[in-house]
C-alpha cells in the first residue's frame, strides 16, 4: 500500500463578534481599534496570552489587547460561546468559527487582516516517539517501516 500526502493544509486565524456586540460597540476598521474593544483572549498552558496577529499585504502587526475574559486554549469552545453571547471579540482558527458565521451567530471582523499559515504539523516533544507514532509517521511520509 502506498500513501500519498497532499500539500500542507493552509490555516487561518479569524476574528469574530456577535451581532449584538457589534451593534453596541461598533465595527473596528483597523486592528489597532481593538485596543478600545472588549476581547475574549486565550491563554497557553505556560500562562502566556495568545497574541493576536494580523497581516494585510506587506503590513503585519501583533497586538495584545486587554482581555475582558481569559480562557485556556483548551477551552476554545467556551471562548467562542462567550463571543456569541456578546461578551467581546474572539480570535481563533477560522474553521472553528465558520459554522457560527454561517448561522449568523458570529460576524467576521477585519477579514482582510486574517493571517494564513501552514499546518497542521505533527510534533512530538520527546527524542524518541512511541513505536506506534513512529510507525504512523513513517507510513504517511512514505518511509519503509
Amino acid at each position: 500500500m502506498r500513501v500519498l500526502l497532499a500539500a500542507a493544509r493552509r490555516q487561518q486565524t479569524a476574528l469574530a463578534a456577535s451581532p449584538a456586540y457589534l451593534a453596541r460597540k461598533g465595527l473596528p476598521e483597523h486592528p489597532r481599534d481593538l485596543l478600545a474593544h472588549d476581547c475574549v483572549r486565550g491563554r497557553f498552558s505556560s500562562g502566556a496570552l495568545v497574541p493576536w496577529m494580523f497581516e494585510r499585504g506587506e503590513e503585519s502587526l501583533t497586538l495584545n489587547p486587554k482581555a475582558r475574559l481569559i480562557v485556556g486554549t483548551n477551552g476554545s469552545a467556551a471562548m467562542i460561546g462567550h463571543a456569541m453571547s456578546g461578551l467581546g471579540l474572539c480570535m481563533t482558527f477560522r474553521n472553528w468559527l465558520e459554522p457560527h458565521f454561517a448561522s449568523g451567530a458570529l460576524i467576521p471582523v477585519l477579514p482582510d487582516w486574517w493571517p494564513e499559515f501552514g499546518g497542521p504539523h505533527l510534533y512530538y516533544h520527546g527524542r524518541r516517539p512511541p513505536a506506534p507514532l513512529r510507525a504512523f509517521v513513517d507510513m504517511v511520509t512514505g518511509r519503509k517501516v
